[in-house]
C-alpha cells in the first residue's frame, strides 16, 4: 500500500508472494553488514527501508514477511555460532548446521511485532496515514529489540544501534542509549525511503528531507556535548593468553596456562592495571589457591592492581558446590564479581539430561555456572593521584551486549572491564562484532573501557567509544596502553533507557488506539 497516494496493493506498484519473501530474505541478509567488521553502515537504512516499503505494498501475510526478513538478518548476522558448536564443540556440520538453523528460526520470531503492528493498521478497512504506520514500525522496531534484552534471559545483539558508531548519530547514545540511537537509524530509514520514492509528492518529499537534515543536526549538536571529565590518565597491560580452546581445561595444562600468562606478564608488573582474560586461570581448590597467593604477592610487591578472570567454585555445608564465572581482584585492587548474565547452552545447558554427551562443549566445568547476584559491589582500585578507590564497572564476556545492566554499575565507577574468551568464535565475525558492542556501552556511559581476551579482540576504548589502542587477534601478547578515569555521568547512566520505552509505549498506545477507533467506524 502506497499511503500517500492512495493506491493500495492490488495496485501496478503490488509484488507477488514469493518475490516480496526473496526482497525480505535479501534485505534481512545485508542487514549485518553494517556492522563491524564490515562497517558498511548505510546498508542498514538500505535494509530497513526495503522492509518498510514491502510491509507498506503488501496485502496479507505482514509478520510472515517481517519473519522472513528475520531469518536473513540472523542467518548471516549469528552465522559465527556454528563456528563453536561444531569447530570447538566437536558437533558433527550435520548436527551444528540444525542447531543454529533451529536458533536462527527461534531469533527470527523476534521481526514479528514488526510486521504485525503495519499489518494490523493495513488490514483495518481504512488507508491509515503515513504518520501512523511510521509510528507504528519504529515503536514495533524498538519494541523488538527491548524484547531482546530480557525475553528467555535475552540476546541483545544486532541492534541498529551499534552500526551507528562512528556516524553523526552517535550522539544520541550517551542521552538516550543505544535504543536511542535504534530509533533515530529507523526512522532515518524511513525518510530516506520516501525522498528517493518518485511516486511520493514533493511536498512529502520535502518534508522527508527537512526531518532528516534535523535528526542530523540534533545528533550531531549532541555528539559535541562532553557530558564527563577526566581524573587522571592511567597505564594499563592487557594479557592476550591465546590459548588454545581444545586444550585449556585439561588438566595437565591448567598450570601451563598459568605460566603462560606469567610469562606474558613479567615485564608488565610496574603498569598500574595488570588484567587477565576470561577463565585466564582454569584450576580449582588447593591449586587455584596456590596460583592466586603467588599472584597476589607478586603483584603487592611491584603495587600493582591486577584483576584476572577465572572460575570460582564455593561450597556450602549440605548443598552442592557452586560453579562462578569470575574476575577477582589482587594485589592493590579489591573485589571480585560474578557473572549474572549467563549464555545459554555455554554457561547453563537447558534440557541438560537430553544434551549433556550430545556437545563436547556442554560437558565443561563452565557449562555448569550458577548465575551471579543482579546487584553485587564494582572492584575496586588503589590508583596514584586518587585518594579513593576508583570502581570498576565488569561485565564477562556476553554480559557486555546488557546495557541497562551495565549503566547501573557505571553510575559510581571510573571506568569500565570487560574481559572475554571470543576464541570459540575462531576467525568469524564474531569476535568483531562483540568489540562494537562494548564500545557503545564505553560511549553511552562516558567510560573508557578495558578489554583483554584470550585470542581478541582485545584493546582500549576511550569516553566516545573509539578504540585506542588494539592488538592483532590469534597472537599471545600483551597490549600496553594508557586510559582516563573519568568523573561525571551521562543522561543515559542517570536515566537509562526508560525515556525510550516510555515514548515507545505512548507510541504503541496512540496507534492501538487509532486502529480500535477505525475499525468501530469501520462496523
Amino acid at each position: 500500500m502506497n499511503p500517500s497516494s492512495g493506491r493500495n496493493s492490488s495496485d501496478e506498484y503490488a509484488l507477488a508472494w514469493p518475490l516480496q519473501a526473496a526482497l525480505a530474505l535479501a534485505a534481512g541478509g545485508i542487514y549485518p553488514l553494517a556492522f563491524a567488521p564490515f562497517h558498511w553502515f548505510p546498508l542498514l537504512f538500505v535494509s530497513v527501508a526495503v522492509l518498510w516499503w514491502l510491509l507498506n505494498r503488501a496485502s496479507s501475510r505482514w509478520a510472515l514477511l517481517a519473519w522472513v526478513y528475520g531469518l536473513g538478518k540472523y542467518g548471516v548476522g549469528v552465522s559465527w555460532i556454528y563456528v563453536s558448536i561444531h569447530q570447538y564443540g566437536g558437533a558433527s556440520p550435520l548436527v551444528a548446521g540444525l542447531m543454529v538453523a533451529s536458533f536462527v528460526v527461534l531469533m527470527a520470531l523476534f521481526c514479528l511485532p514488526i510486521g504485525w503492528f503495519v499489518g494490523a493498521l493495513q488490514a483495518s478497512g481504512k488507508r491509515p496515514g503515513r504518520g501512523a504506520l511510521a509510528m507504528g514500525f519504529v515503536a514495533s522496531w524498538l519494541l523488538m529489540e527491548w524484547l531482546l534484552t530480557w525475553f528467555f534471559t535475552g540476546f541483545p545483539w544486532l541492534f541498529a544501534g551499534h552500526a551507528m558508531l562512528g556516524t553523526p548519530l552517535q550522539g544520541i547514545a550517551p542521552v538516550f542509549g543505544v535504543l536511542g540511537v535504534t530509533s533515530v537509524a529507523v526512522l532515518v530509514s524511513l525518510l530516506l525511503q520516501v525522498m528517493v520514492d518518485k511516486t511520493q509528492i514533493a511536498a512529502h518529499r520535502g518534508y522527508a528531507m527537512g526531518g532528516l537534515l534535523l535528526l542530523i543536526g540534533l545528533s550531531m549538536s549532541l555528539n559535541g556535548v562532553s557530558w564527563v571529565t577526566s581524573q587522571g590518565r592511567y597505564d594499563v597491560a592487557l594479557v592476550q593468553g591465546n590459548i588454545d580452546q581444545a586444550i585449556k581445561w585439561d588438566q595437565d595444562q591448567r598450570f601451563v596456562n598459568v605460566r603462560k600468562h606469567m610469562g606474558l606478564s613479567a615485564a608488565h608488573w610496574d603498569a598500574d592495571v595488570l588484567i587477565w582474560p576470561e577463565a585466564a586461570l582454569t584450576l580449582f581448590g588447593r591449586d587455584a589457591r596456590q596460583a592466586t597467593n603467588a599472584l597476589h604477592g607478586q603483584a603487592q610487591s611491584s603495587q600493582t592492581n591486577v584483576i584476572v578472570g577465572m572460575p570460582d567454585v564455593q561450597r556450602q555445608t549440605g548443598e552442592a558446590p557452586q560453579f562462578f564465572n569470575t574476575v577477582q581482584a589482587f594485589g592493590l585492587a579489591q573485589g571480585r564479581f560474578a557473572k549474572h548474565h549467563l549464555v545459554p547452552f555455554g554457561e547453563y545447558v537447558p534440557l541438560q539430561d537430553y544434551l549433556r554427551g550430545l556437545i563436547e562443549f556442554f560437558d565443561l566445568p563452565m557449562s555448569v555456572a550458577t548465575r551471579g547476584p543482579a546487584l553485587q559491589p564494582n572492584i575496586r582500585l588503589q590508583l596514584p593521584g586518587i585518594q579513593h578507590p576508583v570502581e570498576v564497572a565488569s561485565g564477562i564476556c556476553y554480559e557486555i551486549a546488557y546495557g541497562d545492566t551495565l549503566r547501573r554499575q557505571a553510575a559510581t565507577s571510573g571506568v569500565l572491564l570487560t574481559v572475554s574468551n571470543d576464541t570459540w568464535f575462531g576467525g568469524s565475525i564474531g569476535p568483531h562484532q562483540h568489540m562494537q558492542i562494548a564500545q557503545m556501552r564505553a560511549l553511552e556511559n562516558g567510560r573508557w573501557l578495558l578489554r583483554a581476551t584470550n585470542s581478541g579482540v582485545t584493546g582500549v576504548v576511550n569516553e566516545r567509544g573509539e578504540i585506542t589502542a588494539q592488538l592483532a587477534q590469534f597472537e599471545p601478547a600483551v597490549l600496553r596502553a594508557e586510559f582516563a578515569v573519568m568523573l561525571g555521568t551521562t543522561p543515559y547512566t542517570y536515566l537509562g533507557d526508560w525515556p525510550v520505552l516510555g515514548v515507545v509505549l505512548i507510541v504503541l498506545l496512540v496507534v492501538v488506539g487509532r486502529l480500535r477507533r477505525t475499525l468501530s467506524e469501520t462496523d
